[in-house]
């Protein structure tokens, strides 16, 4: 399957997602659930291939491994993740996915088709879904006469392997605590994310505020540039650096970056995006709205080193 996310205008605050199914063994009958991942995260879709049991299996969900290209990857059942009995089919296809710098392969039903739409159209989960999904669901997609739920795969890789989760004592053990306070404004979608990080950074000495989308940060940005204007203060009293996840409901993070780059006063800002999609593959997109810098989760370490080297560089510039 090709890339065609790769094709995608940056900025335009569009996307693909790949529509995936799942037929469920629900008291007796079938239900079909519609899922959705987005293509940047997609290598390629499989027919389900020959797996090796591994001898200690890292998860009941991995159902084993299996050879593609010289490539040993674990296969797991997304419906056993879910909490859910797939039905077996000879039908059942694998979305081979890499996202996180990793590579990893999920068991499904069946695989529909792409879809280009804009982040307008994907709404937060409600809070009795996201409650009911563990958190599991980062937006849901309403096309046709059906919904699609749009699922967390970093959550579900960071379950299956702990120790790519977010790491944040070193991050908290690099900073530099004689500097003062750095203000940062965060935005992830990923409620769990905004918590640790603004946790950890926060206990490193930065001051953190958060935003659950592109749009809620930009709306923030704008009110502190009325703000800066109205009481005759720098911005930097206000706010230091943003750093953004990219996909976000309503707005992803290449089109907030594009937004404050092509704003006057804001572009001065630096912007870090701290995504599962940064690869030497989509880095350009980054580069074309803007980005400052561009980190690839969970490399917390990396992002507190990246914070401080950029603001180190506006102040011996004088800015």
């Amino acid at each position: 399957m090709a890339n065609t996310n790769i094709l995608l205008e940056s900025g335009t605050n569009e996307l693909e997602i790949v529509e995936f199914t799942i037929d469920e063994d629900s008291d007796g009958g079938t239900y079909t659930g519609c899922y959705g991942i987005n293509v940047a995260k997609v290598l390629e879709i499989i027919r389900k291939p020959e797996v090796t049991r591994l001898p200690q299996m890292p998860h009941p969900c991995v159902l084993g491994s299996f050879n593609l290209r010289e490539r040993i990857i674990p296969l797991v059942d997304l419906a056993d993740w879910l909490g859910k009995r797939m039905i077996a089919s000879d039908q059942a296809k694998v979305i081979v996915t890499e996202f996180n710098r990793v590579t990893n392969s999920f068991l499904v039903s069946g695989v529909n088709r792409i879809h280009r739409i804009s982040w307008e159209q994907v709404e937060p989960p409600g809070k009795h879904l996201a409650e009911f999904s563990s958190g599991s669901i980062t937006g849901v997609v309403r096309l046709d006469n059906r919904i699609i739920l749009i699922l967390d795969f970093e959550k579900i890789v960071a379950d299956l392997n702990p120790r790519l989760g977010l790491d944040l004592n070193e991050a908290m053990a690099e900073s530099d605590q004689s500097r003062g306070k750095i203000k940062v404004l965060m935005a992830d979608d990923s409620a769990m994310i905004r918590k640790a990080l603004s946790r950890g950074l926060s206990a490193a000495g930065y001051e953190v505020t958060t935003a659950a989308d592109g749009r809620e940060a930009f709306e923030l940005l704008s009110d502190y540039k009325r703000r800066a204007a109205e009481e005759g203060l720098p911005l930097t009293d206000l706010v230091d650096i943003v750093v953004s996840d990219i996909e976000m409901p309503v707005m992803d993070g290449h089109n907030l970056t594009k937004r404050i780059k092509e704003d006057p006063v804001l572009r001065e800002l630096p912007v870090i995006l701290f995504s599962s999609l940064i690869s030497d593959a989509l880095k350009h997109k980054g580069q074309a709205v803007g980005a400052d810098e561009q980190i690839s989760k969970p490399d917390v370490p990396g992002l507190a080193k990246t914070i401080e080297t950029l603001l180190t560089k506006r102040r011996q510039a004088g800015v």
